[in-house]
């Protein structure tokens, strides 16, 4: 008895931090997308680093999903109540949605490095290299604005 009613009281506790933890489908798909951007970023980085051969049709692929993601209308990732504050599966902080003309705005000028980086793709590693840093300076000044910190 004694068992059950600790098992009870444990699982009620509970209760609300599992509930935090369900999946949000709008978070599910933002981190998705945040994923491809990843994917496609680290197939041309390591060809810029001279970690993988370089490849002009893979590069230009690479080059252009990521301008695809950077146009695609992201609006329906960012419902209120889904920062990090509110759900614990979200790194976004409050600021976004405070923000998020500001964040529309860090979004075109993606899709403008990622254009560029499709110009470039096929004029070889040091091309792709030099566009890098453009295309990594735009993801990185949305994330030190709007993503909570690993640590």
């Amino acid at each position: 008895m004694r068992l059950m009613m600790a098992t009870g009281l444990l699982l009620a506790g509970l209760g609300g931090p599992l509930a935090a933890q369900d999946d949000n489908p709008n978070v599910e798909a933002r981190q998705h997308h945040m994923d491809l951007y990843s994917y496609n970023l680290s197939i041309l980085g390591a060809m810029a680093k001279g970690e993988r051969d370089y490849d002009a049709e893979l590069a230009g692929a690479a080059a252009s999903r990521l301008h695809a993601l950077a146009t695609l209308d992201q609006t329906g990732y960012w419902p209120e109540g889904t920062s990090s504050e509110e759900i614990d599966d979200s790194r976004a902080l409050p600021a976004l949605f405070e923000n998020m003309d500001d964040y529309m705005n860090l979004t075109e000028e993606l899709a403008s490095a990622a254009m560029e980086m499709q110009n470039v793709a096929g004029d070889g590693a040091e091309a792709i290299g030099g566009q890098m840093r453009a295309l990594g300076g735009s993801c990185g000044s949305c994330h030190e604005k709007y993503r909570q910190s690993d640590d």
